[in-house]
């Protein structure tokens, strides 16, 4: 994944910045709890496609 990318993806929702979790392929989203999913090293930014994250998953970041 892109740092540059990173750098400048957000929450399709709230705005706020994202976690990436390089072994899950995923960017989090803490304020939402969404896990946005990352395909062929495309981040998937829609919320149709994101996961709900249990909130105890949320307090390990």
């Amino acid at each position: 994944m892109d740092t540059k990318l990173l750098e400048i993806l957000v929450c399709p929702l709230c705005k706020s910045s994202l976690i990436y979790r390089k072994t899950e392929q995923e960017l989090i989203c803490k304020v939402d709890r969404l896990a946005f999913p990352i395909q062929d090293g495309i981040p998937v930014m829609l919320t149709d496609e994101a996961r709900n994250l249990d909130p105890k998953e949320i307090e390990n970041f």
